[in-house]
């Protein structure tokens, strides 16, 4: 089996490993902050939904980096460029 690729997807493991234990850890923070809210006002003001907005946001953002859901800046994209960039650089060095 290629190094490269085993320890690519050995990364990929602990990166999806990560996320959802954020994922987790956030439903358990939320659960936590709504037992709050509800037990000192009963949810007349239900400020825990700030939290719930704020994790909703980050894990969006951290869901989009790991599952390459971006179509204009992903790892194909960035691997993309590099050869071209490579390319480019190597018809300048044709031409000297």
């Amino acid at each position: 089996m290629d190094n490269t690729k085993y320890n690519k997807a050995k990364e990929r493991v602990v990166e999806l490993k990560e996320f959802y234990g954020k994922v987790f850890s956030a439903l358990g923070t939320i659960v936590i902050v709504a037992a709050i809210n509800y037990y000192f006002n009963e949810w007349r003001y239900p400020w825990f939904l700030w939290v719930v907005f704020a994790f909703a946001i980050s894990l969006f953002l951290k869901a989009i980096k790991i599952f390459n859901f971006n179509p204009f800046f992903g790892r194909d994209w960035e691997e993309r460029k590099l050869r071209e960039f490579i390319q480019q650089e190597e018809n300048e060095q044709r031409w000297k």
